[in-house]
């Protein structure tokens, strides 16, 4: 850079343009292994996950929830040969199911978890698995003690921006990760009148958890050490829950900033950078909707376009891995044990925006009440 141009931040270099690198960001089917699938919970969120496995190709045989019709409506519409369980005891007590996709609320999750190790299952749980990290971790150890697979729906990973980005960093093409920054603004005043506006962190606890853990993963070899959250209400905003939220994570040796707006109602979109001490990846679009990301090295600068979307490749992805890691007897990318970073992070990011101070990654052992629905009065 000349001095004139270094002043204004910008460079007289012309910037090569590159070839996309070729990176495999596709949910990939194991080879040969295909089991028999269970899914407890059958609520809204659901409907993704079914739609996903039909285009998969994957076997549900099993369908099971306390609310019978919605159990009935999930089969009809997916599955009609599946047998239909209000119990999910008497679902595991099935022989023909190896697999069970647990998509319950937090608070019965546990249990099921446990009761589906114990029977025998690999497990695929919806986030977060547990609401205690020390529970959490006996749940991964009970998995690893039983020689199971227990893995958790962090489908955001399986994004295609998202998981191209993860495997152009696993790749080294941006070198040692120094920062990540995530900006989003969407319209979250949906939760209106719904249970969800009375969960006081419902962005940092129920949303935010894709993006903490996208930054968690993309830093690849370092640890997370502190984080620092904050929450705000909009000055109009007419929701009980505050919908603006920040977090700053501290690794090794970079930092992860992370900024939420759930109160704007135009204009939604979704802005991911990441810079390493070799290059930049950068991914900018609609929420979720992204469609391409550009890596600028020393060498030039290229543009990949990506086929799929976050729905329903996300939810696809994230039991592909499952059954991948089962046939192969590895641990899968979004195993528990891997997940626990991520909940340590999460956990301390609330405690802070609970108390305005930074918090040491796993000092926070348990997610309490400003995490949950406030009871009717």
């Amino acid at each position: 850079m000349s001095p004139e141009t270094n002043y204004i931040l910008q460079s007289d270099q012309e910037i090569k343009q590159l070839e996309a690198p070729s990176l495999d960001y596709e949910p990939q089917l194991p080879k040969s292994y295909r089991p028999k699938i269970g899914l407890i919970g059958c609520g809204g969120i659901t409907n993704h996950h079914l739609n996903a496995y039909k285009a998969a190709g994957l076997e549900v045989i099993g369908l099971c929830d306390l609310n019978e019709p919605k159990t009935h409506e999930r089969r009809d519409s997916h599955y009609p040969d599946a047998t239909c369980y209000q119990d999910y005891h008497q679902l595991l007590a099935n022989p023909e199911i190896d697999v069970v996709d647990i998509a319950l609320h937090p608070a019965p999750r546990v249990a099921a978890i446990e009761a589906s190790l114990n029977a025998g299952k690999h497990v695929l749980s919806q986030k977060p698995f547990a609401l205690d990290l020390d529970v959490a971790e006996r749940l991964s150890d009970l998995a690893q003690s039983k020689n199971l697979k227990l893995a958790v729906n962090q489908n955001g990973r399986w994004a295609p921006y998202v998981r191209y980005i993860q495997q152009a960093i696993n790749a080294g093409l941006i070198g040692e990760t120094n920062t990540v920054n995530i900006y989003l603004n969407w319209d979250h005043t949906w939760i209106h009148g719904t249970p969800f506006e009375t969960i006081h962190h419902i962005i940092l606890y129920d949303f935010a958890v894709h993006w903490i853990d996208m930054a968690v993963n993309f830093f690849h070899s370092q640890s997370a050490e502190r984080a620092f959250g904050t929450v705000r209400k909009a000055k109009n905003q007419l929701l009980e829950s505050p919908l603006l939220g920040g977090a700053t994570i501290q690794f090794s040796n970079g930092v992860a900033n992370l900024a939420f707006d759930g109160q704007c109602t135009q204009g939604a979109q979704e802005r991911i950078v990441i810079t390493g001490d070799k290059g930049v990846l950068t991914a900018s679009g609609e929420v979720t909707k992204i469609s391409e990301v550009t890596l600028e090295t020393n060498e030039g600068i290229a543009t990949a376009q990506l086929d799929g979307s976050w729905f329903d490749d996300g939810f696809k992805g994230a039991m592909l891995e499952l059954l991948c890691s089962i046939e192969e007897d590895r641990e899968p990318f979004n195993s528990a044990q891997n997940n626990l970073a991520t909940l340590a992070s999460v956990y301390a990011i609330i405690k802070s925006a609970d108390n305005g101070n930074s918090v040491e990654v796993g000092e926070n052992r348990q997610l309490g009440e400003n995490c949950q629905p406030r009871a009717s009065e």
